[in-house]
């Protein structure tokens, strides 16, 4: 059969929705030499003897998670009872989404997909949200919690990808249809391989887009547009940036977790603003996660930075996996391992 390439897909993606292997794309298709090779939309790609998967959530850690993957969980959510909002849009127009779940006077905020090339922190949270859904609907106790008592005592708020032009151009690459060609050939010196890039699709770092410490940050950082560490002409210039802004300010949360990667290390303080609290709060995240907790990055202008310095509220910066960016997929098993009892800790601290 023929297959037309889609926004977001890659080869793992094509070859896990008909059940056959990166190897047979590359194999019936001789324009594709390697299993890392960008695919753009409108490529037309022989599959030979596939068969369709019905339930394209994989678990096995196969494949990339972007925008699209997350608009095709969103009925599966919406049918466990999760609520939906779409606060803001990125510079391409992409909605970024925040799912609710639970009725606790406790708000606790998950973010991640802040950077590009770390795609997996968006995997794990869409993952971790679905599955607590799932839980929760069946009456189930998850790894010796209550979900139904988490959830009725706390109320967690998720926005799994931040910046979604940025993931896509990662692991899509750039093509003469796509919008920003030049500015992002132009920012990328001519290259059209974007492992590295962690910035949105203007290249700026939306984690180096907050009040705190920004111009310290700015000064220490390139001065133009950039596939990293860009803080931009001044704070809370990008839309994906004010979204989070707004919605952090709308809800009022009591502590934030942002995912990131990799390290597998637990930032928790910013220049000695973090309540006390928070020394015995990240301990038991790093129990259960067994991850190293540290208390400062020795770094400004990030969200978890921004949101002590401006409540003297708790928060966190979770650097999930080691190794290099972007983890690969088989990286997802000891990503969710690590994390999983961390989310669910993270909503009775």
């Amino acid at each position: 059969m023929m297959h037309t390439v889609q926004f977001g897909e890659t080869i793992n993606k094509v070859a896990f929705q008909y059940s056959i292997r990166p190897f047979d794309i590359l194999l019936f298709n001789r324009e594709i030499f390697s299993e890392q090779q960008y695919i753009y939309p409108g490529m037309k790609l022989y599959i030979q003897n596939g068969t369709f998967r019905q339930d394209q959530m994989d678990w096995l850690g196969l494949t990339e998670f972007n925008q699209h993957d997350l608009e095709g969980m969103l009925l599966r959510l919406q049918q466990n009872g999760v609520e939906k909002d779409v606060i803001g849009y990125s510079v391409m127009n992409k909605q970024i989404y925040a799912f609710k779940i639970g009725t606790g006077k406790k708000k606790v905020f998950y973010s991640g997909g802040w950077h590009a090339n770390e795609w997996i922190t968006s995997k794990l949270l869409a993952y971790f949200i679905y599955e607590l859904s799932e839980k929760q609907k069946d009456q189930q106790r998850w790894h010796g919690y209550s979900v139904e008592q988490l959830l009725r005592d706390s109320t967690l708020y998720v926005v799994p990808i931040v910046n979604p032009d940025g993931i896509e151009l990662v692991q899509q690459g750039i093509y003469k249809e796509h919008p920003h060609f030049r500015q992002v050939l132009e920012i990328n010196k001519g290259m059209r391989s974007f492992d590295h890039w962690s910035s949105n699709i203007r290249g700026v770092d939306l984690n180096h887009q907050w009040p705190a410490g920004w111009a310290k940050e700015a000064n220490e950082s390139p001065k133009v547009p950039w596939p990293r560490h860009y803080s931009g002409q001044k704070p809370l210039t990008e839309p994906e940036a004010k979204a989070i802004y707004n919605y952090t300010n709308q809800h009022q949360f009591d502590y934030v977790l942002s995912f990131h990667s990799q390290g597998q290390v637990i930032y928790w303080g910013y220049n000695h603003l973090e309540p006390e609290v928070s020394a015995e709060m990240v301990s038991r995240l790093s129990y259960v996660s067994s991850y190293l907790p540290i208390k400062t990055a020795e770094s400004d202008g990030g969200y978890k930075d921004w949101f002590i310095q401006h409540y003297r509220k708790p928060g966190f910066t979770i650097e999930v996996g080691v190794g290099v960016n972007p983890l690969s997929p088989d990286h997802f098993s000891e990503v969710w391992s690590n994390n999983c009892l961390l989310c669910l800790e993270a909503l009775i601290l």
